[in-house]
């Protein structure tokens, strides 16, 4: 009798299946031997940007294509840019009334009375004639002249200035003229910028760059700083003049570059919008600013960078008698942490949200005391006037020789004057040249 056919199939399998088991257990040994040498042998592999359908989409408020051109936007805003030209009429020297000293300085070029020119920028804020420059630009100017785009020039006169801000308003008696539009919303890091200005009275002229920072302070140039930071090249005759974005809305007012060249180095600042609006208005409205005052002498909190725990607050040193923060009950020793629910950082950040509040606004503080903290209700009194201070010695003056001046070295300042005694001994000197020359004759 034959095998059934399912015996055999049984027979064949039996007969194979240690083959096949050997096979699986050479794949198996295979497997985790090569798992076992991946990490060691893993490869670097460039990175891939990850599906469209999984990147975060970049806000873009314009909704508009990318611009290729600048153009429109420079068009717009270059017919309110203006230039500047000052002159001060410096006074006789003192000693030319002596006809041996007058003598020499008519032979080697007299110092008697001439116009020193300055050069800058400035920024049409009105159609009737209200130009916003710096204060820096027009100190000490017996006479300024606005040029326009378009080929017109015109006296101006000074409406007023806030050295505390770095800001002016001058005046021209002409109307029709086109102002340049504020950009509404704040700037962003990393946004187009475009300086226009006058850089060494070549003419009117455009450089680009990015927003680099917002916020600078403590920078020791002014005693309200709230800088925007911009790579775009900013020179000498660029002060005053205009910082606009890519729709050639005003950003800011140009103002200072650190330089140790005396050219753009990447590094300048402009007056942003916001702060230029409010001085603007008071400057048109009273002549003045009016800022709001605590009364105190703050200094921040000491910092150890080293340390991971943040320690933020602004310390009160002193509290001035009679002054808002005296009458709204703060002590010595106090640290003030937030004002209106505005953390404050450091010194510079108190003294700015201040300065931007007018006289009796109440303000909402939080301070810590003793280790509590506390609600104080402080009314703003208005800041009163201040000393003149040294100048910085940082920051570059943007005079029209395009030459550097550091405020606070010497540098540009009269010359001491001569005693009696050196006075007359350079009469004699300069006498028996004169002898000389003539017996050579």
């Amino acid at each position: 009798m034959s095998p059934s056919p399912n015996a055999k199939d049984k027979v064949a399998i039996i007969k194979w299946l240690p083959w096949i088991l050997l096979l699986i257990a050479i794949a198996a040994f295979v497997w985790l031997f090569a798992s076992m040498r991946a990490p060691s042998e893993a490869k670097w592999e460039k990175p891939v940007a990850p599906p469209a359908e999984q990147q975060i989409a970049i806000p873009n408020s314009d909704g508009l294509a990318p611009i290729s051109s600048y153009h429109d936007a420079v068009a717009r805003a270059s017919q309110s840019v203006v230039n500047i030209y000052t002159t001060q009429v410096m006074e006789e020297h003192p000693y030319m009334d002596d006809p041996v000293l007058r003598r020499f300085f008519e032979y080697h070029g007299s110092p008697d009375s001439q116009g020193a020119t300055n050069l800058g920028s400035g920024v049409i804020v009105s159609p009737d004639g209200y130009i916003v420059t710096n204060a820096h630009v027009i100190e000490k100017a017996d006479e300024i002249t606005v040029a326009f785009n378009d080929g017109r020039k015109s006296r101006a006169r000074i409406v007023g200035t806030d050295p505390d801000s770095d800001l002016a308003v001058i005046k021209v008696e002409m109307t029709g003229l086109t102002p340049l539009a504020f950009r509404e919303a704040p700037s962003r890091v990393g946004d187009v910028a475009l300086a226009i200005g006058n850089p060494f009275g070549v003419g009117q002229t455009v450089t680009q760059g990015i927003i680099s920072a917002t916020g600078r302070t403590g920078l020791g140039v002014n005693k309200y700083e709230d800088f925007i930071q911009t790579d775009a090249a900013i020179n000498p005759g660029n002060s005053g003049g205009a910082l606009v974005d890519a729709k050639g809305e005003l950003v800011g007012i140009n103002t200072v570059i650190f330089s140790r060249s005396g050219g753009s180095m990447g590094i300048g600042f402009a007056i942003p919008t916001a702060l230029v609006e409010q001085v603007m208005n008071a400057l048109i409205k009273d002549g003045r600013v009016s800022r709001g005052w605590l009364g105190i002498e703050i200094q921040s909190q000491m910092r150890d960078p080293t340390r991971l725990e943040s320690s933020t607050g602004v310390e009160v040193l002193n509290v001035i008698p009679q002054g808002s923060a005296a009458k709204s009950g703060l002590k010595v020793g106090d640290i003030i942490l937030s004002i209106d629910g505005v953390e404050m950082t450091d010194d510079n950040t108190l003294v700015q949200y201040v300065a931007r509040k007018p006289p009796n606004t109440e303000l909402h503080a939080q301070v810590l005391r003793g280790g509590k903290n506390k609600q104080v209700k402080i009314v703003l009194m208005e800041r009163p006037a201040q000393e003149k201070t040294e100048e910085p010695n940082v920051i570059y003056d943007d005079g029209f020789t395009g030459q550097p001046n550091y405020h606070g070295d010497g540098q540009g300042q009269d010359a001491p004057p001569m005693s009696e005694e050196e006075r007359l001994r350079m009469r004699e000197e300069l006498l028996k040249l004169f002898e000389q020359d003539a017996a050579k004759r």
